[in-house]
């Protein structure tokens, strides 16, 4: 297909299907364009996203002239609904993954229900799939008798993708395709499953996944949601954003991915193209935090299982595979053109291998919430924990890569001297709170030493504000996490200079850019990065702490309002407002979280 026949997507014209084992993303077209398979940290299968050339897709194409085409998920659930709008008539498509009860392999299914609304509608159905990142080839074979087609990747061939469907299917130079018309009120189905060879005959029919997952999978999601103890403003909002990261949560393994995919660039045409389908240690524990503060204590166990075994094992590092085994090296794959042309197509993270000591702050602070809100923690887990503070009490000093991941150099950073203050401080109440015994002098004179090298030695008197390291003269937006976390009081009269430098080097009304390290050339890297998601929640979330409550309210709501047209964010935002970065972004959703649960915390107190 050439280029022109399907052009790029906006990152923001998708909505996110899963089943906590993967994910998949459907465009406004009705296209699913990205999905990795069998995990979320597996190869592709479908990659049109990064190469409309030839990165594979499955769509639905209803031939209607000059449609609109609008999206919705049905409430409280993530079963995603893509209408069309025609004169000559209106479709729906609707689209989920069932969530299956687990075996020893995810077996993965994708079901599409097309309708008829209005009209007489005929609808092309396409199934390209192109394994192993559009690398490897594959077989793919047309049973006519049970109208099912099994694609299998040659170099691996145990596993298969099986398409079966209530309309005839086709077989297209290796591709799955279906033509056919719908009358008003008439209905079609099309499902695509994971199979291994030894489980081909053991599947049911599309009879099953036609009529009985689609209203278990309804009932799965509207069961997990109502487990909220939340109760305040903004519930729909939080709802969607928690549903977002329970999506991009494993229900085998109990970690949490920072995005749902890889290579979608941060500044269009440019090269800060990174994979995120990993398991951040700093990512995941405030992604827990979010989950504890809205009541899902669930998935804080289950990620306190993840990380005790891991802590076992050694120290911490930085990221992970879903499974908790050390991550790959860093590969460009040379072979994709990239989002719309943005190169190079990276899976890997070479992070991995920075030093960032940050970590143990964001996760001793999720423990500390956990063990004080939900339930206490073992003496066996606090000594594991008693590990990872001891790695703070020897290595604070140090400078690293900080949370931003700078390639270019290792600095003393203030966000994270900041959280090795949060670590040894969340440690101490821990401890205290439990009478676990621990080094009280020797860990209350580290903590009191961090405290003070951040209050006199990061702040920069010509700027009157907190600096991003030790000896800059630019102001970072982590350095909002001070009153977040509880370092400062908002009313401190140096937080307060620090929050107008923040307005005005890096605020542009309620959009907040991480850093101006471009003027300085630390990162390494070429082109001017957007405004940054979470650093606006951020900011927003301190203007309520600050008191600034009316000012705070009026913000979050125009923020929401760079959403995408399903209350998905990615990472940053363009300079035309257009969404940058690999999407939907962890970050962003659990920063919105906080900020909402804050804002509803100071209105209840009006």
């Amino acid at each position: 297909m050439k280029h022109t026949e399907r052009p790029y997507q906006r990152i923001e014209n998708y909505g996110i299907i899963g089943n906590l084992e993967t994910v998949a993303l459907v465009s406004l077209t009705g296209s699913i364009d990205f999905m990795c398979f069998p995990r979320f940290d597996s190869p592709t299968i479908f990659a049109s996203l990064l190469d409309a050339n030839q990165g594979g897709y499955f769509s639905v194409e209803p031939e209607l002239k000059d449609y609109t085409a609008k999206q919705l998920y049905i409430p409280g659930t993530a079963i995603l609904l893509t209408r069309y709008f025609s004169e000559s008539g209106i479709a729906e498509l609707t689209d989920y993954m069932p969530i299956l009860p687990l075996e020893d392999e995810p077996d993965s299914t994708i079901v599409r229900k097309i309708k008829t609304i209005r009209g007489n509608i005929t609808f092309k159905v396409h199934c390209v799939p192109r394994f192993d990142y559009a690398e490897a080839k594959h077989e793919a074979v047309l049973d006519e008798e049970k109208n099912e087609i099994v694609f299998t990747a040659i170099n691996d061939g145990n596993v298969q993708l099986r398409l079966i469907a209530d309309v005839p299917l086709q077989l297209k130079k290796k591709d799955g395709y279906a033509e056919f018309t719908l009358k008003e009120s008439e209905t079609a189905h099309v499902v695509l499953q994971a199979v291994r060879k030894d489980h081909t005959t053991a599947f049911a029919n599309i009879g099953y996944y036609a009529h009985d997952t689609y209203h278990q999978t309804i009932s799965k999601w509207r069961d997990w949601i109502g487990k909220s103890t939340y109760k305040g403003h903004y519930g729909e909002l939080i709802t969607r954003s928690a549903i977002t990261l329970k999506l991009l949560t494993s229900a085998r393994y109990g970690s949490v991915v920072a995005a749902a995919t890889f290579g979608i660039p941060e500044t269009p045409g440019g090269s800060r193209n990174w994979d995120y389908r990993f398991t951040w240690i700093r990512d995941a524990a405030f992604t827990m935090y979010a989950f504890l503060k809205l009541g899902f204590f669930d998935e804080a166990t289950a990620f306190m299982d993840w990380i005790s075994s891991l802590c076992k094992e050694s120290q911490l590092q930085l990221l992970y595979n879903i499974d908790g085994t050390k991550s790959g090296e860093e590969q460009e794959l040379k072979h994709l053109e990239g989002y719309k042309g943005a190169k190079p197509v990276r899976v890997g993270n070479a992070a991995a291998k920075q030093r960032q000591i940050d970590i143990y702050g964001e996760l001793i602070d999720t423990i500390y919430i956990y063990n004080k809100s939900y339930k206490p923690i073992t003496y066996e887990f606090w000594t594991l924990i008693q590990q990872q503070v001891e790695c703070v009490v020897r290595d604070w000093k140090a400078p690293d890569h900080g949370i931003w991941e700078i390639r270019n150099a290792e600095r003393e950073f203030l966000h994270t001297r900041l959280m090795c203050w949060v670590a040894m401080d969340r440690a101490i109440k821990i401890a205290e709170h439990r009478s676990f015994p621990y080094p009280e002098v020797e860990w209350q004179a580290v903590r009191d030493e961090i405290y003070t090298d951040i209050y006199h030695n990061f702040w920069n008197e010509e700027i009157g504000a907190w600096v991003q390291y030790k000896g800059a003269k630019t102001v970072d937006a982590s350095v909002l996490l001070m009153p977040l976390t509880h370092y400062i009081t908002p009313q401190e009269p140096r937080w307060l200079s620090t929050m107008k430098a923040i307005d005005r080097e890096l605020r542009l009304d309620v959009l907040i850019y991480r850093y101006k390290n471009h003027l300085e050339g630390i990162d390494g890297l070429e082109g001017e990065e957007g405004t940054f998601n979470m650093c606006s929640f951020w900011y927003i979330e301190a203007l309520a702490k600050c008191g600034q409550v009316d000012l705070a309210v009026e913000s979050f709501e125009k923020m929401i309002g760079y959403a995408n047209h399903l209350g998905l964010f990615s990472e940053e935002l363009g300079m035309k407002g257009e969404h940058l970065g690999n999407f939907p972004q962890a970050f962003t959703h659990l920063a919105l979280i906080s900020a909402a649960v804050e804002i509803n915390k100071q209105l209840s107190r009006q």
